[in-house]
């Protein structure tokens, strides 16, 4: 029986379209805090597991070198990193992963595989040797020419865009004939020069 003055026992509960606007922009502004805030770890996480990869890498050159005079890894008339590096793979290492920027969209690779058919994410200064100074670069990531260096020069690219974007606009790293890498901001501290006998092979 119902009776007049008395409230219904049922009631219906239901977001209103403010309530549910106002849910999904609590929802966006965390996403965007969790995401915007790790972002730059994220970049120092890749670009140390970058340098890891160019360490290993070296290993396997060294490895080449004394089996060579000396002499790192060489192909006449080569135009890409991936052609005189193909030598490593895979007699010195078989773990092409090295080969894969983990910050760049590049594609894995099998392990084991040529990488002279495949796209790597290094560039090369082909014509080094391991008697070469603890100053002198051996590779790099993705850099925006084949050109040399000056200070202050761009080495990365500078707004993240293509070329030499490995790591966007953070920069990249630079292995040395010594086997240490050290990473760079998108502008060069120091000279990288290309000299006489040395050419630098972009992937």
């Amino acid at each position: 029986m119902f009776w007049p003055g008395r409230a219904s026992s049922r009631s219906v509960h239901a977001f209103s379209l403010i309530e549910l606007l106002i849910t999904v922009l609590i929802i966006l502004v965390l996403t965007t805090m969790y995401w915007g805030g790790n972002s730059g770890s994220r970049q120092k996480a890749r670009l140390g597991t970058c340098q890891q990869n160019l360490q290993k890498i070296f290993i396997a050159m060294q490895i080449y070198g004394n089996e060579h005079s000396a002499k790192f890894p060489a192909k006449t008339g080569a135009k890409l990193s991936e052609e005189p590096l193909d030598r490593l793979v895979p007699h010195y290492t078989s773990d092409t992963a090295t080969f894969i920027c983990p910050a760049s969209k590049d594609s894995q690779l099998s392990a084991g595989e040529s990488i002279a058919r495949h796209k790597i994410s290094y560039a090369y200064y082909m014509g080094r040797s391991s008697n070469d100074g603890a100053q002198d670069a051996l590779m790099s990531d993705r850099q925006v020419d084949t050109q040399s260096k000056s200070p202050n020069q761009a080495i990365f690219s500078i707004d993240g865009k293509p070329p030499g974007n490995n790591h966007k606009q953070y920069g990249g790293n630079i292995l040395f004939c010594d086997g240490h890498a050290d990473h760079s901001e998108p502008r060069s501290s120091f000279s990288l020069v290309v000299t006489q006998g040395i050419v630098l092979l972009n992937p």
